[in-house]
């Protein structure tokens, strides 16, 4: 599986971005997929995920209510809308796909990763 994320960018406190995940297989509909972002000089962090139908999400304390994560199985793609962000969002955004469950933090494939920064 390739993931390809895109979406990145510079934006003000308080903005908004969409970042999206393309995926090459034909078999999308059958992972969970999720976002995770790096800071710099720091682990990389669980952002959110999405079960396979779209039907159950899950979230990182520091994202809820402000992100959401969302899926379109008829194009390959994931998305993750971003809202009201700040400084501390600054980060590298990857997508990833994971065949185990939505609680699961083995993730067998990552895409390339995509910059957001937040200036204040």
């Amino acid at each position: 599986v390739q993931l390809q994320a895109s979406g990145g960018g510079l934006v003000q406190a308080g903005g908004s971005l969409r970042l999206s995940c393309a995926a090459s297989a034909r078999t999308f509909s059958s992972y969970v997929m999720g976002w995770f972002r790096q800071a710099p000089g720091k682990e990389r962090l669980f952002v959110a995920a999405i079960a396979w139908n779209g039907g159950n999400t899950k979230y990182a304390d520091s994202v809820k209510g402000r992100f959401t994560i969302f899926r379109d199985n008829a194009k390959n793609t994931v998305y993750l809308q971003m809202n009201s962000l700040n400084p501390e969002d600054t980060a590298v955004y990857y997508c990833a796909a994971t065949r185990w469950g939505l609680g699961s933090s083995s993730y067998d494939y990552w895409g390339q990763g995509t910059q957001v920064t937040v200036s204040s």
